[in-house]
């Protein structure tokens, strides 16, 4: 069970971990069984460790994003959030490149680590 404080700490504790980078950080979010998708259809990536290697791959360089998600609706161990992803073409975040709106399905464990993990996204068209 999961209530709505701890899935906005939980959320804004995985943007914390995203920019910092810190492998200890990212591995608390997840149980050690964990599955992970990027995309709805993608196979998972599964186990923490897995995951954190996954984040550590092809890292945002620090300070060319930053993200807000709350959750949306929470039933038992699931959680819905949504929000939203913004990149800059630089550290200086004069200009916007890409704006993306998410969606995450999650669910959690008895110790609150995320357990299931499945991202929808969306680029916002360019005006």
């Amino acid at each position: 069970m999961i209530d709505h404080a701890a899935a906005e700490d939980w959320l804004e504790r995985y943007v914390a971990a995203w920019v910092s980078g810190d492998p200890g950080d990212i591995g608390t979010l997840f149980s050690a069984d964990a599955a992970y998708r990027y995309e709805p259809a993608d196979d998972a990536v599964v186990g923490r460790d897995a995951i954190v290697a996954s984040w550590l791959e092809d890292p945002d360089a620090p300070g060319t994003f930053d993200a807000e998600y709350h959750p949306y609706a929470i039933e038992g161990s699931r959680v819905v959030a949504t929000g939203w992803s913004r990149y800059y073409t630089g550290p200086d975040r004069t200009e916007v490149a890409d704006v993306y709106d998410n969606c995450f399905i999650m669910e959690f464990d008895d110790d609150g680590r995320c357990s299931q993990f499945t991202e929808w996204f969306r680029r916002r068209p360019r005006s």
